[in-house]
Order: C-alpha cells, then sequence, then structure tokens
C-alpha cells in the first residue's frame, strides 16, 4: 500500500511501538493501525505494564508530525475524518470510519500516551470526547479573553467574588446590588 500521508513511502507491516500490529511508512514515519487489532491487544495486555507512564507533557513534545490536508484511506480510498486529542494540541488523528482504520502521524503515538489516552484510542472518535474538547477549548479561549481585558490581579478577583456568590441564597439580589451605579437610590 501506498502511504496516505505523503504518497512516496509505502506502508509496510510491522508492530507499533512493539504493541501491535500496524503499517508503517517507510518514508514518512506515519502508521496505518486497524482499531479491531487495537482493541484486540488492548482486551489481552495489561496496558500500565506495556506503556511508559513518564511525566512528558503534551506540549513538551517535538518532532510530531501533523498532516493538515485530508487523507485518503490507504485500502477503501474514501476520505478519513479528523479528530482531536485534546485541546492543549491541534493535531488530528484520522480514521476510516468504514473499515475503521486510523492513520497516525509520525510521533502522535507518543501524543496518544501523554495524554494518557493510549488505554482508550477508542474513546478519540466519540461524540461525547469531542464535544468535551470543544467545551474545553472554548473556556480556555474565553479565560484568555478576560485575562486579557481585565488583567491577572482583577480577574483572580473576579472568579474569587464569583465562586463566593454561588453559594449565597440571595445572589441575584447581590449581584444587582453590585451593578447598580447607585444601589441607595429609589431611581435607576
Amino acid at each position: 500500500m501506498k502511504c496516505t500521508s505523503c504518497n512516496v513511502g509505502n506502508l509496510v507491516p510491522g508492530y507499533l511501538d512493539n504493541l501491535f500490529p500496524s503499517h508503517q511508512c517507510n518514508h514518512c514515519g506515519g502508521h496505518f493501525i486497524m482499531l479491531n487489532d487495537y482493541l484486540h491487544w488492548r482486551e489481552h495486555v495489561d496496558v500500565d505494564a506495556l506503556i511508559a507512564h513518564d511525566d512528558v507533557t503534551i506540549t513538551e513534545l517535538d518532532d510530531i508530525s501533523d498532516t493538515k490536508k485530508a487523507l485518503l484511506c490507504p485500502v477503501t480510498g474514501t476520505i478519513m475524518l479528523k479528530y482531536r486529542i485534546s485541546k492543549d494540541s491541534s493535531h488530528r488523528v484520522d480514521l476510516s470510519p468504514s473499515i475503521n482504520g486510523i492513520w497516525l502521524d509520525k510521533g502522535e503515538w507518543d501524543l496518544i500516551k501523554a495524554a494518557g489516552l493510549a488505554d482508550s484510542l477508542n474513546k478519540i472518535f466519540t461524540a461525547p470526547f469531542q464535544r468535551k474538547i470543544r467545551e474545553q477549548t472554548a473556556a480556555a479561549t474565553l479565560e484568555a479573553s478576560y485575562r486579557d481585558q481585565f488583567g491577572d490581579d482583577d480577574y483572580e478577583k473576579l472568579k474569587e467574588i464569583r465562586t463566593w456568590l454561588d453559594d449565597r441564597q440571595h445572589r441575584s439580589l447581590m449581584v444587582a446590588y453590585l451593578a447598580a451605579k447607585d444601589p441607595y437610590s429609589a431611581s435607576r
């Protein structure tokens, strides 16, 4: 099979990280794996014993490829779908849904391990997982915007006040009191 990513190399049978069957590109180093092979491996081994749990974070990993263009499945020739790994990484894993084939660019398996997903790779392809990433990304974007607008000190104080207000019985009245230009005046 020809490599779906670089279109130069050939996909050679082997094993991903010496764990389960894959086809690795002899040019770009990407891997094409079948979800069934991964799940079979996952069912029959103690994943914790085999996967190193070092303290590497996603943002610390270097030399990781990420194919931005749409990829064609090397088996079916259909367009593969892209799925985010985490909110901390823009890398996307490609899935051929008709055969459950997964394309991992060079280094993406390391990203998956760093994200703590090596024992649940299939979770990446679920709607709840992708929705959670979108929600986390939106929250991080809003937090950065608030920090930019208010400054770090004021934003931290506002979060502290907000937490305090959340536990109060008359929260709405307290917020109205704070928002009023003159809370002691009968006129608005």
